[in-house]
């Protein structure tokens, strides 16, 4: 199979790329055309420098696209600095507490930072007594409550014969995953996911390797955010009033064992922000372009149908193939580096180009093959890996393969339908705008 190539090659604002100099992974339309822009790198510049790029003035950046060297950063956070990581540490040391680092930063998740987690031990240890056993070790508790929930969305469109695939099915499934697992109210959807939209405004709309806003983007990012800290903490004092089995209770209830104490009311709702950034985006892409590839290749569905030990595969083959985040610029570099050949000084911007390094062919063997017999099945980036693996990993996974289940489930066969336009929204999220399936259900 070649790499995905749909008409809005030809509709939208960049023209395909045909050599090094028409490479530019940031710019309006680049979308469209970010597969063809890997080939060209693998072969041309997989250590691609970015003059200017850096922090801090005169500083670059550098593009990393073989997946040997992106697994060797993410692995390590020591050597390979995360951004944000040293003012966060230097906050902690200067004893600002998570109040003051909000009025300062207006960022929940980075205030909650600032006191559970600003050394990479400590962050560590916050994965495991505060998240895993939700999200991520305890990820399959959640099975059943998944299953209803995608049965319930399909009951809504089952009889139509059509749906838009991701405003039905792909973004909502996660959304109401996500809202049980918090224990919030799912009548309260459509505004927690207005203010999930704002929270990642700067991978969607920033501009640049760095997602950078404009001050009209920030303020108005910030006023659309308007109401979100308080209904966290209004839902923190029902919980501790009432728990349930929810892990906003759990959060409340917690002894946090690496700081021997239990959490304030900000850290929670920094948790919060955190989890609804990685637990929606990732998830709704990676079912939607699932989706794609059904439809792509002959065979697949009916296959999948016929044996479902393979879906498991194919969700992993799928994320590698076609990875939900294509990039991000979270590393610096703390002494003088060699990738591929090329020099890169201390005090350097990576960006981690892990979509790429998903399709490297010296890692992957025919990389734009969907293989479902493939070794190493888990060995992508899609998640990152490393001790910074996406905490919502194991969710996000289970996700995609108890929906796939549930759809075979119920569906006879699925093709496109009409009016696809095919269009990416912009950012570092890999998703077409909308995608509308024609299927038929089993009787």
């Amino acid at each position: 199979m070649s790499r995905p190539q749909h008409i809005n090659h030809d509709l939208g604002p960049m023209t395909c790329p045909v050599d090094l100099a028409a490479v530019d992974l940031f710019g309006p339309g680049a979308q469209e055309h970010w597969y063809e822009m890997y080939e060209i790198l693998h072969r041309e510049a997989p250590v691609l420098r970015i003059p200017g790029g850096g922090l801090r003035p005169g500083t670059d950046a550098y593009v990393l696209t073989k997946h040997a060297d992106i697994a060797m950063v993410v692995k390590d956070p020591e050597r390979f600095t995360v951004m944000g990581q040293r003012r966060l540490t230097d906050w902690a040391n200067e004893g600002m507490t998570a109040e003051r680092t909000y009025e300062v930063s207006r960022n929940l998740m980075t205030a909650s930072m600032v006191s559970l987690r600003p050394t990479q031990e400590l962050y560590i240890k916050h994965r495991k007594e505060l998240t895993d056993p939700w999200v991520g070790t305890g990820a399959l508790r959640h099975r059943e409550t998944i299953t209803r929930l995608a049965n319930d969305l399909v009951d809504e469109w089952i009889d139509d014969g059509e749906v838009e695939f991701i405003s039905r099915f792909a973004r909502p499934l996660p959304q109401r995953v996500f809202a049980t697992i918090l224990g919030f109210p799912l009548d309260d959807i459509p505004q927690l996911a207005e203010w999930g939209d704002a929270i990642v405004t700067p991978f969607v709309h920033g501009t640049g390797l760095k997602h950078e806003l404009t001050p009209e983007q920030t303020a108005e990012m910030l006023a659309r955010l308007e109401g979100f800290q308080d209904y966290i903490y209004e839902h923190v004092r029902r919980k501790r009033r009432d728990p349930q089995d929810d892990m906003v209770s759990f959060l409340c209830d917690v002894h946090y064992e690496a700081l021997d104490r239990k959490l304030t009311d900000l850290e929670i709702a920094g948790i919060v922000h955190a989890m609804i950034i990685g637990a929606l985006e990732t998830t709704q892409y990676a079912l939607e372009e699932q989706a794609q590839l059904l439809c792509e290749i002959p065979g697949l569905f009916d296959l999948l149908r016929a044996d479902r030990s393979k879906v498991r595969a194919f969700t992993e083959e799928a994320l590698r193939l076609r990875s939900p985040t294509h990039g991000l610029s979270t590393r610096m570099t703390s002494q003088d580096e060699v990738f591929q050949g090329v020099d890169v000084p201390a005090g350097s911007l990576l960006h981690l180009r892990y979509a790429a390094g998903n399709v490297d062919p010296d890692e992957f063997e025919c990389p734009y093959d969907l293989d479902l017999e493939r070794d190493g099945l888990t060995r992508h980036l899609a998640f990152s890996a490393g001790p910074r693996v996406c905490p919502g990993a194991n969710l996000s996974r289970i996700e995609q393969q108890i929906a796939w289940s549930v759809l075979l489930d119920r569906l006879e066969s699925v093709e496109y339908g009409e009016g696809n336009d095919w269009l990416h929204q912009p950012g570092i999220m890999l998703g077409t705008l909308k995608l509308n399936l024609r299927f038929s259900k089993i009787s």
